[in-house]
């Protein structure tokens, strides 16, 4: 370590413009460093749903749980299972065994879903499986109300969604309130009636119609046309004038015997804000980007967007991640500059000015340098990694009041200030070394804690190493070298005996 401290005193100007670009770009990577609330960890839960409209719960569970039970059971790592018959629905909740390979135990789940669907109703739905992310919780809830017709309002919102998958941070955007838009046919009994009509072969009738049929291609020789004879119903007014019988040398139309109209499916929930009814958008972010850039991206959308839906239409904001994000580090930020100024008041009291400088300089650098490393490593920031900045501020210091107030000594023996700092650097290398690596040792175990509680809370010794290991480099390093430039010429020996 002596030669080490050596090589760095006989460099001075390379190591002060090394640490002046340590600094540069610690300030990069703060700025930079994706900013979130909760650390994206992998979560060893799914759970797989299909749904079929009308069936009671009893027979959601004899027809729908019970196939897919049977083969979920086999999967590998799987510690508990779960399951919900409702009515026109049924759910199996799977829990693996901490340490899981989650991607691997989804595909699992995946095939095993895939060898039940030949046992589940042929009218049923496509069954969903669905893993468990901190990343499908939305960083942003807008609500849009006003008074504006349904219709228009859902519209609206399916292009704002458009615009807001769009940008580069967004996952994707659900829509809360979006009723599926449907036709509504209101057959008329006596008119089927009057022109001799059978329902169930007119209701045929217009499936056939509303098909689109491939015939084949062509192929002359020089070329191959794809040949297809559309017929696909893309209006309500195409349905109302299929003729769909003839009688007497007119046609009987669809319109003559029912009434069609366009409507939306029947709302299993709603939404209200201020007591009016209102649509509502999560916007979800992808794994890894910024939630405060991300969220200020989206509130510049819908807020642009808002007032082309009609004048009197508002927007209000029902949940803000990013609003976390922000005190966490301005409290960051108020916590490291309360620090640096205490530490300065102290030690300006006992060891002057320039050292207080010195010292002050630490705290910040450490952070830089450890805030670099962690988004070299691709750790986001989030409060698990600022509670640890927070936990880890007062301990930065240490080594360098040492270093400082041992080569203030060597300055009252008779030694010029750069002899000093590079004897009290080498001569308090490895006690600091030893105090450092202590701490480090209680922080270590729990880089190895299991389970998810242990994922979760491996960002705080992760953090508190980085930033640790960056005070020795301050404290043995960069202060040092530092310090043989700017700090005290003479102390008075008298003062110090």
């Amino acid at each position: 370590m002596n030669q080490i401290i050596e090589a760095a005193f006989s460099r001075a100007g390379a190591v002060l413009v090394a640490m002046v670009m340590l600094f540069a770009v610690g300030v990069s990577s703060y700025l930079n460093i994706p900013k979130e609330a909760k650390p994206d960890i992998d979560i060893p839960v799914a759970y797989v749903s299909v749904s079929y409209d009308g069936i009671s719960p009893e027979d959601a569970e004899r027809l729908l749980v019970k196939p897919l039970e049977k083969q979920l059971r086999s999967v590998e790592g799987l510690d508990k299972m779960t399951s919900v018959s409702a009515e026109g629905y049924g759910s199996v909740s799977l829990e693996f065994a901490a340490g899981e390979d989650i991607d691997k135990a989804i595909a699992d789940v995946r095939k095993a879903v895939d060898d039940a669907k030949p046992d589940l109703p042929p009218d049923a739905d496509e069954p969903k499986v669905v893993e468990v992310s901190l990343s499908l919780f939305p960083v942003l809830t807008a609500a849009l109300y006003g008074p504006v017709p349904e219709r228009e309002m859902v519209q609206a919102a399916r292009r704002i969604k458009d615009r807001l998958e769009a940008l580069p941070g967004i996952l994707k955007v659900d829509i809360g309130g979006d009723r599926k838009e449907v036709l509504e046919i209101l057959v008329d009994a006596a008119a089927m009636e009057a022109y001799g009509l059978d329902p169930a072969a007119v209701t045929q009738l217009v499936r056939n119609n509303n098909q689109l049929v491939t015939a084949g291609a062509i192929d002359d020789g020089g070329g191959r046309l794809v040949v297809k004879v559309p017929g696909i119903l893309e209006s309500v007014d195409d349905l109302i004038d299929m003729p769909i019988k003839a009688k007497n040398g007119n046609s009987i139309r669809f319109g003559d015997v029912a009434v069609v109209r366009r409507t939306f499916q029947q709302a299993q929930g709603w939404s209200r804000v201020n007591g009016e009814k209102a649509i509502v958008l999560e916007v979800r972010k992808r794994v890894g980007s910024n939630v405060i850039e991300v969220v200020e991206a989206a509130r510049a959308i819908i807020d642009a967007a808002a007032p082309q839906i009609g004048p009197d239409v508002k927007v209000s904001y029902l949940f803000d991640d990013s609003k976390q994000v922000r005190n966490l580090l301005r409290d960051l930020g108020n916590n490291v500059g309360a620090a640096v100024i205490i530490v300065m008041v102290v030690v300006l009291a006992t060891l002057g000015l320039r050292n207080a400088t010195l010292v002050g300089l630490a705290i910040p650098g450490s952070f830089f340098v450890g805030i670099t490393a962690l988004n070299a490593l691709g750790i986001t920031m989030n409060i698990v990694v600022l509670f640890s900045l927070i936990l880890v501020a007062g301990m930065l210091v240490d080594g360098v009041i040492v270093t400082t107030e041992y080569a203030d000594r060597q300055i009252a023996m008779g030694k010029n200030r750069r002899e000093a700092y590079k004897i009290g650097a080498q001569r308090m290398a490895w006690p600091i070394i030893s105090s450092t690596i202590t701490t480090l040792m209680v922080f270590m175990p729990l880089l190895f804690w299991p389970g998810i509680v242990g994922q979760f809370m491996q960002y705080l010794p992760m953090t508190v190493i980085a930033v640790l290991i960056a005070s020795l480099l301050m404290a043995l390093i960069f202060i040092p070298v530092l310090g043989g430039f700017i700090g005290k010429r003479r102390i008075d020996s008298t003062a110090i005996s």
